[in-house]
């Protein structure tokens, strides 16, 4: 029996992606797994968003080519959609993009039947119009990722990820419904919206914004109790939104809204779509039906133009939006986006900046954690830490550990929280709700 050695890098679109191709080799009668060296072929779906990326998703394809050098490796994702190059590296026998990803598994099986050879099939991704219609039965976790939307077109000054991804594109809402009754009947209680530009989501046969979905998936859908949202940006949080929020606790107690500068001198040169005000407008909306939200964020350090002045106003702004997490990226040059030609930063400078904007993530997210001390949080569990206590997280994203063993795993509880373990919260369960 063959099986297929899988790598996959990036956001959590490509997790849902990998994991409908994994579906549909296993119900053709393949093995499935990691990267190993008794792997037939390999599957890596890349990521792209920074210069970093690139290169991991580089030497994951040297791996793979040295664990065994008569393995099939086929490339996908935005590494190839975004990067010439990945054409000429010798190590590839099928390169494809997005949108087609799909035909990873026809490929591959028609090679291990015959022989190898080499295939390549790159989709002008700024002309697609229609949705890759992926579906995923298994997941790797106790959240069920669903996948409802693709692409983005803001072309923001710093991101490669509309010529990766292309324009946006939508699931039909029915398959979506139909899909996530699938999740529910399998004994999921949390499914996590994911898309690239999840917001913009619209299905026109339907007239289905993203509120209107999500009032479908709560309504039509009783099985779910917790629906997360991967991340959404703060001009698509509207009036209709904010009732959802207000009217539902089904919808989940966090939030990830993209920021990326605190600085208005910032932003307008990313060419972002809100002024710091406008900002704050919005989450003032939030926190007026959700008080205790956690808020999660991203923020690019070092953007070419940014002053010293811009970074300590980027820092007092967020801490004053009550945020509670952030992912922090140094500025990184992205070939052929309009900040590519902007004059780079020093890195030694980046690199405190990045250090400062860390430190402050964490002291946001332990107070934000500790207000909860003595308190009780929903917890769905989820695996094991490495003390041996049973871990999971709440509507608001922490990470909460109780003592208990691996029968816990799955279950949804109601837990008592004694105490705080760096950003992790300990406690006590206190009764099940499923």
């Amino acid at each position: 029996m063959y099986k297929i050695g899988f790598i996959t890098l990036g956001c959590k679109v490509n997790i849902y992606e990998s994991n409908a191709i994994k579906d549909e080799f296993i119900k053709k009668g393949y093995l499935v797994s990691d990267a190993d060296p008794s792997c037939d072929a390999f599957i890596i779906n890349t990521c792209s968003v920074t210069n970093q990326a690139d290169a991991k998703s580089r030497q994951m394809i040297h791996k793979c080519h040295k664990l065994n050098p008569n393995a099939i490796i086929a490339v996908m994702g935005c590494y190839s959609q975004s990067n010439p190059e990945a054409k000429t590296l010798p190590d590839i026998d099928i390169l494809l993009g997005n949108n087609n990803k799909h035909e990873a598994v026809t490929k591959i099986i028609e090679m291990l039947n015959t022989k190898k050879y080499r295939y390549v099939n790159l989709l002008d991704i700024l002309k697609e119009k229609e949705y890759e219609p992926l579906e995923v039965t298994m997941f790797d976790h106790t959240r069920a990722f669903v996948k409802i939307e693709d692409g983005c077109q803001n072309f923001c000054t710093y991101c490669v990820i509309p010529f990766a991804r292309g324009p946006v594109r939508s699931k039909d809402a029915d398959k979506v419904i139909e899909e996530i009754k699938g999740v529910s009947e399998r004994g999921y209680k949390e499914v996590v919206l994911s898309g690239i530009d999840t917001g913009k989501y619209y299905d026109k046969k339907t007239n289905t914004n993203f509120s209107k979905l999500c009032r479908r998936i709560i309504d039509e859908v009783p099985g779910i109790k917790r629906l997360r949202i991967s991340s959404i940006e703060i001009t698509q949080i509207t009036p209709d939104f904010i009732e959802l929020l207000h009217d539902s606790k089904v919808i989940a107690d966090h939030m990830h809204l993209p920021i990326q500068s605190g600085s208005d001198n910032v932003l307008n040169m990313m060419k972002r779509f809100y002024t710091t005000k406008e900002f704050k407008e919005r989450v003032d909306m939030i926190k007026s039906v959700r008080p205790d939200i956690s808020l999660s964020s991203d923020v690019i350090v070092g953007f070419p133009t940014e002053t010293d002045l811009d970074h300590k106003n980027s820092m007092k702004f967020i801490e004053s939006l009550g945020m509670t997490h952030l992912h922090v990226f140094p500025f990184s040059k992205r070939a052929g986006t309009r900040a590519a030609d902007f004059p780079d930063l020093d890195p030694q400078i980046k690199k405190v900046r990045t250090k400062e904007m860390m430190d402050l993530s964490y002291k946001l997210e332990r107070r934000y954690n500790s207000k909860f001390l003595d308190k009780t949080l929903d917890v769905i569990f989820e695996q094991k830490d490495n003390k041996g206590r049973i871990v999971g997280h709440s509507s608001n994203f922490i990470e909460i550990a109780v003592d208990g063993d691996d029968s816990l795993i799955g279950r949804y509880a109601n837990v008592h929280i004694k105490s705080i373990d760096g950003l992790k919260l300990i406690g006590d369960i206190v009764s099940f709700i499923d």
